[in-house]
């Protein structure tokens, strides 16, 4: 592996970027197509909505146990694994005859996705330096987006032959060449299993660390940088809940939806590399705290917008927003991150986020059952707003270009 000054990301980008690339456009093309498909099995329209939640809910309850598993057998082993277990999790859903049968292919998908990101951020995580890191991880994020975007275009014309259910035949084909691309891709690398090594040559040591271990022994960083890629989390889901529900509450239909979440995800998917210079150049708390004022600001916005124009507008600010933060609770969890109990680390970390994630649907629908769905724009606006200071206050003692992460994240 190339010393740190002369390490490139071009050095890296197929085996730590391609895998991700492929798998993404197996994702995007399965993830819309799970409501139709549940309903053309016999499901009613809420029973359908609930297949929606399954991935997330999988990809929640695995993130902690996806830890352990990738410092067991290495991160090498997990991703190309992860990846044909996906493939044959989207192959059940391609034979599925009834919802039992969807909704464990669907279950089992969200599993081998926690255990893929994990292994491609660990993997990652131990080979960036602190000079590019942010670029590397944002740059993973950006991949996927496009990988996320050009799924949808894909499955259609598969869909419009062969119907709902023959979308997961894209991600079958993409979790197999995933897992190609990344037994033989990262083969080549020094460590690449993560089993042995050390922070500079990107692999964790021998020693066995257990989850509760690094948790106690990294509590002062989870509970502070921690709680603010919680509200992170909490931003990201939650413009994909207020956006389409004020839009439909405003008289726009499902076609001019989809159109203001496009016109969105082509400002976000321009940012992810500029986002990631940023971070490299003046710090993570450059990106971070835009990042929520922005989407903060812009869910408290949303209410006073009516008609296509006005929510379209307020949408591609807020999709500006997510783009400004492309790889930010990734960068930190690298910045944070132990040599020994790294992936451990990094799934408490992710688990934090969904927490965030999961946990912003039910306050919209909580606070949205109590006093509408205006007030609920406004109150997760305002604790997004809240985050900002928050990262401001902690990111500072936590930049790796301070050399103090060592010592504060203890």
């Amino acid at each position: 592996m190339p010393a740190a000054d002369e390490f490139s990301l071009r050095s890296i980008a197929l085996p730590a970027f391609g895998p991700t690339a492929v798998w993404s456009v197996g994702i995007g093309a399965a993830l819309p197509v799970v409501a139709l498909s549940a309903r053309n099995l016999g499901a009613s329209v809420a029973v359908a909505a609930a297949f929606v939640l399954i991935e997330g809910m999988t990809a929640f309850v695995s993130s902690l146990p996806a830890g352990s598993l990738v410092a067991r057998i290495g991160e090498r082993r997990a991703l190309a694994g992860a990846a044909v277990v996906d493939a044959l999790g989207a192959l059940l859903a391609v034979l599925a005859q009834n919802l039992w049968t969807l909704g464990i292919a669907i279950g089992l998908m969200g599993t081998t996705g926690s255990v893929f990101l994990l292994a491609r951020q660990s993997w990652l995580t131990a080979r960036a330096p602190v000079r590019i890191r942010a670029r590397a991880m944002s740059t993973m994020g950006g991949v996927q987006r496009v990988g996320l975007f050009v799924g949808p275009f894909l499955s259609a014309p598969i869909i419009a032959v062969w119907g709902t259910q023959a979308a997961y035949a894209v991600a079958v084909v993409a979790g197999l060449l995933a897992a190609v691309w990344a037994w033989f891709g990262l083969r080549d690398h020094a460590g690449a299993d993560g089993l042995e090594g050390s922070a500079a040559s990107g692999a964790a040591p021998r020693e066995r660390v257990g989850l509760r271990d690094v948790v106690r022994s990294h509590r002062r960083v989870l509970l502070t940088i921690g709680l603010g890629v919680l509200v992170i989390g909490a931003a990201r889901q939650g413009r994909f809940v207020l956006v389409p529900l004020w839009a439909e509450s405003v008289g726009i239909t499902d076609s001019q939806t989809a159109l203001i979440f496009g016109i969105a995800g082509g400002a976000e998917v321009l940012l992810f590399y500029p986002a990631g210079s940023v971070m490299d150049r003046f710090g993570r708390v450059w990106v971070a705290v835009p990042f929520l004022l922005v989407l903060g600001v812009g869910m408290v916005l949303l209410p006073l917008a009516h008609g296509f124009g006005a929510v379209a507008a307020v949408s591609t600010v807020m999709g500006i927003g997510n783009g400004l933060g492309s790889g930010i609770v990734q960068t930190l969890g690298a910045d944070a991150a132990p040599v020994a109990g790294r992936a451990q680390f990094l799934s408490a970390w992710r688990f934090l986020s969904l927490i965030g994630q999961n946990g912003a649907p039910l306050l919209v629908s909580g606070v949205t059952l109590l006093a509408g769905l205006g007030p609920a724009c406004v109150v997760l606006g305002v604790l997004v707003l809240g985050g900002a200071p928050w990262l401001a206050r902690w990111l500072p003692a936590y930049d790796p270009r301070r050399g103090r992460v060592g010592a504060a994240a203890r």
